[in-house]
Order: structure tokens, then C-alpha cells, then sequence
């Protein structure tokens, strides 16, 4: 009985060590109080450290963004974004459950919003139109209301 209770304990413990591949491109889009926001985020595993960097575009406006402070442990993200907002600093914390082809996050903007928000896994031909500054993958969808802040780059250790 107990070879089967240690069997089994180091087999819960196998599956929850296992990470799910972040890596790659995932896209989403969301409601903010300054409008709607496309991100396409974009992360990658070196090493055993986790990088990420977006592409953010607001109001017809698209900009660049380090993430910094990435994270995977078991199937939860963690990341930071470093926004500038009227000169000021701005801290966005990301946290987000993944799944194999979609991450669903909550989007911690300061002490001024809180958004929740789903990016889902870029596949390969949907890679390659983004790529070429279409985008495909998002569809067209309208418009829904108001919603925070924010952009997207990242770097951290695993």
C-alpha cells in the first residue's frame, strides 16, 4: 500500500512540475479605460530563463515593450510591463492561467484598473500574416466599450 501511495505521490508531483511551453507568439485583445488594446506578445525560453517582449497598439498607435519579471511555475504566468503615462511610471502585473493555446490573465494596471483579458496561441500561418502587419488572427471583431492601460517587452529568470 505504501509503494502504491509513493507511486502515485511521484506521479502528481511529475505532471504539476511540468511547465507548459509558453514559448512562441500569443495574441489578445481587450477593452480598456483608454480604449481598445491589441497586444502581441511574443516570449521565448533560453537557458531556462523566460524573456518576452509585445507590440501594443492603442488608438491607431503602435509601440514597442520589454516584459520584464517573467515567470512560469506549473501552468501559472506571471510578468511585468513597464508603462509610461502622462510622464509618469506605470507598473502592469500580469497573472495568467495557461492552457495549451490560451493563457487567460488579469491585468493589474497600478492602483487604476483591473482588466481580465484571454490571449490565445498564435499558430504558424497566423504568425506569418502578423508578421507582415496584418491581422488575421484577431478577426473583425467590433468594438465592445470602455475598459485601463498599458503595453507591452520582459525578462526574467524562469
Amino acid at each position: 500500500m505504501s509503494i502504491l501511495t509513493a507511486a502515485l505521490s511521484w506521479l502528481v508531483a511529475l505532471s504539476s512540475a511540468r511547465a507548459i511551453d509558453v514559448s512562441g507568439r500569443w495574441r489578445a485583445e481587450f477593452d480598456t479605460q483608454i480604449g481598445l488594446q491589441k497586444y502581441l506578445y511574443t516570449f521565448q525560453l533560453n537557458e531556462g530563463k523566460l524573456s518576452g517582449k509585445a507590440t501594443a497598439e492603442v488608438g491607431g498607435q503602435k509601440r514597442e515593450v520589454e516584459l520584464k519579471e517573467c515567470k512560469v511555475t506549473g501552468d501559472t504566468l506571471t510578468v511585468v510591463e513597464l508603462f509610461k503615462f502622462q510622464d509618469n511610471g506605470v507598473r502592469i502585473e500580469y497573472t495568467g492561467k495557461m492552457s495549451k493555446n490560451e493563457i487567460k490573465l488579469t491585468r493589474k494596471v497600478g492602483d487604476f484598473a483591473t482588466e481580465e483579458l484571454v490571449a490565445k496561441r498564435v499558430q504558424a500561418a497566423a504568425a506569418s500574416a502578423a508578421a507582415s502587419g496584418t491581422n488575421a488572427a484577431a478577426g473583425d471583431r467590433p468594438r465592445r466599450g470602455p475598459g485601463g492601460f498599458g503595453g507591452p517587452g520582459c525578462t526574467g529568470a524562469r
